[in-house]
């Protein structure tokens, strides 16, 4: 497995060939390639992202078959299962890497504001347990200035949910914390920029 900052650094080099229109991630999918992947994986990255169809994680890093293991749900949100996966994905197969990737103009971030403002009592109880889950990180922006400027909010919002998600993996799994303390496992927060490509990441050195 490839240090733990190789990897952010080989999702920095693939992202930025992605910006620049200059993929190279087709070599890495082969009809070898996929061969070589039936008896194992080590993927050297764990990608918690945005179920948004704009944002598939393995095109953003110009990645390829077997190296980034992926986990998507509306809002990047942190549930049982998505800690459960972290865990799974970082305790069999080391992989030391794990990004919270978040996006602009996240459309669950646009409904849970829309629900804290004008909540809809219809509203399903599965798509209530995600909005639940992104309330706490925004709605104390809402009682801001920024709440004068929707633009911000929205930016605002969406890197606030990106960081209470990477604090609760951080925070909200033993299995997790051993490998951060003892194995140096890496739990970094990112923001893809659906107007330029690019991926911010946030606290990463």
């Amino acid at each position: 497995m490839i240090p733990v900052r190789d990897a952010l650094e080989r999702l920095r080099e693939g992202n930025r060939r992605f910006a620049s229109h200059a993929r190279d991630s087709e070599a890495l999918v082969t009809p070898a390639r996929r061969a070589s992947l039936t008896t194992g994986q080590e993927p050297f990255a764990i990608i918690l992202g945005c179920s948004d169809s704009r944002v598939p994680a393995e095109i953003v890093f110009d990645q390829g078959l077997g190296d980034l293991f992926v986990i998507r749900v509306a809002g990047n949100i942190v549930a049982p299962s998505q800690v459960g996966s972290v865990e799974f994905a970082a305790a069999l197969y080391g992989t030391r890497l794990v990004v919270v990737l978040g996006h602009s103009q996240c459309g669950a971030i646009l409904a849970t504001l829309e629900q804290i403002r004008r909540p809809t009592e219809n509203q399903s109880r599965n798509l209530s347990s995600i909005v639940d889950r992104m309330r706490p990180s925004v709605e104390g922006l809402l009682a801001t200035d920024l709440r004068h400027d929707p633009t911000a909010l929205v930016k605002e919002a969406v890197r606030a949910n990106i960081r209470a998600s990477v604090d609760h993996l951080r925070h909200g799994s033993a299995v997790v914390e051993q490998l951060i303390r003892d194995e140096g496992l890496l739990v970094v927060g990112a923001e893809y920029s659906l107007e330029t490509g690019l991926v911010e990441f946030f606290e990463a050195g």
